[in-house]
């Protein structure tokens, strides 16, 4: 018998009364270290006070108008993102899927409104992940995702992730935009080089395409900056965000500067929830705590303290893992033996985390976590590891 809920995910027998920071309880009574953090959304832990006060204040004053009036909450942070970032424009959704969904239809818009409607492909890289829409499927490439859903939305073209040559051959004179994850998470926890986001940027400018990053999970302080690419010192044309900018609230932003934004007017796009009171206020609220030098500065901290004990988790452990990616509080571990063995080892000590591609367990802990967090997951993979190993 069909159940209620459509059986589109493998979850896992385990379910959960409350969450405290970086944990969460089970309704077992047992205690879990949260180091999945709703796959990187609960930047800020659960319940944390400063959101939780900001919700309850709004959702006691109002919750929905629709795009049909002025939000004031949405103009409020619009211009702190606009402030903060390469932007001059933002459109509020409610997914990551939906930033994505808007951030390819800004880079076609740009270019009709150009006059040149043919430059609508979009070169994208393996490996990628932007979303569970037809649109953003199709933008992956994953065969994996899009078996049995028909017709493949058209206009990407598919390069190797990292390869600047590949990139290159593959521009036509209907070519408009390159989309790229600075740090890729469902494809393995592989950040891109530097360089390489260096050199999108510069062959972007060359051939005047529109350049997209999906920081849907490295953004919003989860590498030790507000966005992963500023690690690299260059700027986007477009870019989508959500997950940890809602802090467990659903929201999604597509940012895109003056010149990718030329085609974006009235009636051209729009959503029914989309920057909703109760969105703005939790998003502001997460802005007030992440958009913070001293975070950010603390975050790269743990982060690379953290990687440094992984490496030696990972010394001692060499017929489990194989290796330590990522950037910030976005790591991942490399397996020798099947993830998913090595996920449900860690669960058994009281560690949630997450699966990824290329055999990766991905460790997205909430970026308030300090070093006691660390050493209690460390310990966990510790013991973990030395059963695994037999």
């Amino acid at each position: 018998m069909l159940p209620a809920v459509m059986p589109t995910y493998n979850r896992l027998d385990l379910s959960f009364s409350h969450g405290k920071g970086a944990h969460l309880f089970a309704t077992d009574g047992r205690r879990y270290l949260d180091f999945a953090a709703g796959i990187a959304v609960n930047s800020l832990g659960h319940c944390h006070p400063h959101l939780v006060k900001a919700l309850q204040a709004q959702a006691e004053k109002l919750w929905h108008v629709s795009n049909l009036y002025r939000v004031p909450e949405q103009e409020k942070l619009a211009q702190r993102l606009v402030d903060s970032t390469f932007a001059d424009t933002v459109f509020f959704g409610n997914s990551g899927a939906e930033a994505m969904e808007c951030a390819i239809k800004v880079a076609r818009k740009y270019h009709s409104a150009n006059g040149q409607p043919e430059r609508a492909r979009i070169i994208a890289v393996e490996g990628a992940f932007h979303g569970r829409t037809l649109t953003t499927l199709a933008a992956a490439g994953n065969k994996k995702y899009l078996d049995g859903f028909g017709p493949v939305a058209g206009g990407f073209d598919h390069v190797p992730f990292g390869n600047m040559n590949e990139l290159r051959n593959a521009i036509t004179p209907e070519t408009g935009a390159i989309i790229v994850e600075p740090v890729q998470g469902e494809g393995g926890v592989r950040p891109a080089a530097l360089d390489y986001l260096r050199q999108l940027r510069a062959v972007a400018d060359e051939y005047g395409l529109l350049l997209i990053f999906d920081e849907v999970q490295c953004g919003v302080g989860r590498t030790g900056k507000l966005f992963a690419h500023e690690w690299a010192g260059v700027t986007p044309d477009i870019m989508g965000v959500a997950k940890g900018i809602g802090g467990g609230f659903p929201m999604g932003a597509c940012l895109a500067n003056e010149k990718a934004a030329k085609g974006m007017t009235y009636g051209t796009h729009g959503s029914t929830f989309g920057g909703n009171p109760l969105a703005m206020a939790v998003g502001n609220a997460v802005m007030d705590v992440v958009n913070d030098p001293a975070f950010l500065a603390q975050v790269d901290r743990v982060g690379r303290d953290f990687w440094t004990r992984l490496e030696g988790l990972v010394a001692s452990h060499p017929t489990v893992f194989a290796q330590v990616r990522g950037a910030g509080l976005m790591l991942g571990l490399k397996c020798v033996m099947p993830n998913g063995d090595v996920q449900t080892a860690f669960r058994e000590q009281g560690l949630l985390t997450v699966g990824a591609a290329d055999n990766v367990v991905r460790l997205l802990p909430p970026l308030t976590i300090g070093d006691a967090e660390v050493s209690e997951a460390m310990g966990m993979m510790e013991k973990a590891a030395r059963k695994l190993a037999g």
